[in-house]
């Protein structure tokens, strides 16, 4: 492992620990003595998709990144949680067992992902997606996510699933600040 500070070829393991990712190692150099950190990830089979044109290409993990966060852009939510969500749709498509798969079927994994998190990105991603070709199909859309969020909250107001813009104590601290005695 070459050293990132002076491209030294040689180091030494200081820390092991397991992480999500696989495995996290600390590093010290042997020449300058700094440290770093290396992930050690197993490398599963390669995951094909096949494209709506019929061109198969290597699945890209910064492609399906990209997309899920240009359609959280500007929405409450928590850091690391596009990864998170990265993470699990990758974890789901590689426990399938197959070598290759649809892009149509992975982006139907997003939607629904992003359908149960938050219904703003799920329109965004959606729109770029299913490629509109008129207003009448994006209200058809939209229909059927309030129809989806009826139906998984019994009938209750789809706001409440979705992420709160402020922390509820921020907000009843800030109202305590503001009464006049």
């Amino acid at each position: 492992m070459r050293c990132p500070y002076c491209s030294y070829a040689e180091s030494k393991v200081v820390d092991s620990r397991d992480a999500p990712e696989g495995v996290r190692r600390r590093r010290e150099c042997i020449q300058c003595g700094l440290r770093f950190t290396t992930y050690e990830k197993i490398q599963t089979t390669v995951l094909m998709v096949a494209k709506r044109d019929g061109r198969r290409e290597e699945y890209n993990r910064d492609k399906l990144r990209s997309s899920v966060q240009k359609a959280c852009v500007k929405r409450p939510w928590p850091t690391g949680s596009v990864d998170k969500v990265v993470e699990d749709i990758e974890a789901q498509l590689h426990s399938q067992g197959k070598a290759e798969t649809s892009s149509a079927a992975i982006g139907e994994v997003v939607m629904g992902r992003l359908r149960n998190m938050d219904p703003v990105a799920y329109i965004r991603f959606a729109s770029v997606y299913r490629d509109f070709a008129d207003v009448e199909s994006f209200m058809e859309a939209v229909e059927a996510l309030r129809a989806f969020g009826r139906e998984s909250d019994g009938g209750q107001d789809q706001k409440s699933a979705q992420l709160p813009l402020l922390n509820d104590e921020l907000q009843s601290s800030s109202r305590r600040r503001n009464r006049r005695p």
